[in-house]
């Protein structure tokens, strides 16, 4: 692993880093690097490539964007999780936001309203996409799911505290990072990550809130469904994420099922996804 470059901006209040992991995709990055130039609030940028060979690494070592980037080179591949332990660090502000580079941001304010979250000292992380409640088993359930997605974001203007939020924007405080020891590495890839960081958070006595702020994602090449039904690749990929439920299961059994609703309100929803003809 080497520090490819480091580019400091003329000093400014900034609150908060985006570190992002890479690994090709070079088309979506564009995305992400573009989309951040309409942002609002100021933010420096970390981003560690682990052996992209489409142009990626060129993209960074040329970076014809203003903001301040800290780039890092490394050719292991195997783990996203310890890729991003070695990056976090090398952020220098108050709040990390982890970032997937497949998402782009459609509201200038995205960063704006998830830094503005952490003023209240009981929220834990902020995100833009998340569920309210955990299965026994591991897995999100559906209907308690809420997001900014800029297709039809269905979280409320307010914001809604949820039980986990979604890897594609985990945003915390630094020294809850420095407390914890970081990342859990057990995990690998990315699957089960998020989880399991949301109920360290929770576990703590702090919230998990998913902000109104308008994002696009494209999706994620790492998903299932994207890649040939039957393939190595999928059966790789389904594997890891089996794995990684197993391990989240075994460490939070004790906190699962996980449901942030209040009663009155778990029971209206079950009834009304019941019996939806007699809502």
């Amino acid at each position: 692993m080497r520090l490819a470059f480091a580019r400091r901006a003329v000093a400014v209040n900034v609150r908060v880093s985006l570190v992002v992991p890479t690994f090709n995709g070079i088309s979506f990055t564009r995305g992400l690097l573009e989309s951040l130039r309409q942002s609002a609030e100021p933010f420096r940028l970390v981003v560690i490539d682990n052996g992209s060979t489409d142009g990626t690494r060129e993209l960074f070592r040329a970076f014809p964007y203003s903001y301040p980037l800290t780039f890092i080179e490394h050719n292991d591949n195997r783990s996203v999780v310890a890729s991003l332990n070695r990056a976090w660090p090398l952020a220098e502000t108050e709040l990390i936001c982890f970032l997937h580079n497949d998402a782009e941001i459609v509201d200038p304010a995205v960063l704006t309203k998830l830094v503005a979250a952490f003023d209240d000292s009981s929220l834990g992380m902020a995100g833009l996409y998340g569920a309210k409640r955990i299965r026994r088993d591991g897995r999100f359930v559906g209907r308690t799911i809420v997001h900014s997605l800029s297709e039809g974001p269905t979280v409320r203007p307010s914001g809604e505290d949820v039980a986990a939020i979604d890897a594609v924007c985990m945003c915390l405080r630094r020294e809850f990072l420095e407390e914890i020891g970081g990342l859990d590495e057990g995990y690998g890839f990315f699957h089960g990550l998020d989880k399991d960081l949301s109920l360290t958070v929770r576990e703590r006595g702090l919230r998990c809130r998913v902000v109104h702020a308008p994002f696009h994602h494209h999706g994620g090449g790492t998903r299932a469904r994207d890649f040939d039904r039957g393939g190595e690749r999928e059966r790789r990929d389904l594997a890891l994420r089996a794995a990684a439920t197993e391990r989240l299961v075994a460490k939070w059994g004790h906190r699962l099922p996980s449901d942030v609703r209040p009663m009155a309100t778990r029971v209206r929803e079950w009834w009304e996804a019941r019996y939806p003809w007699r809502s």
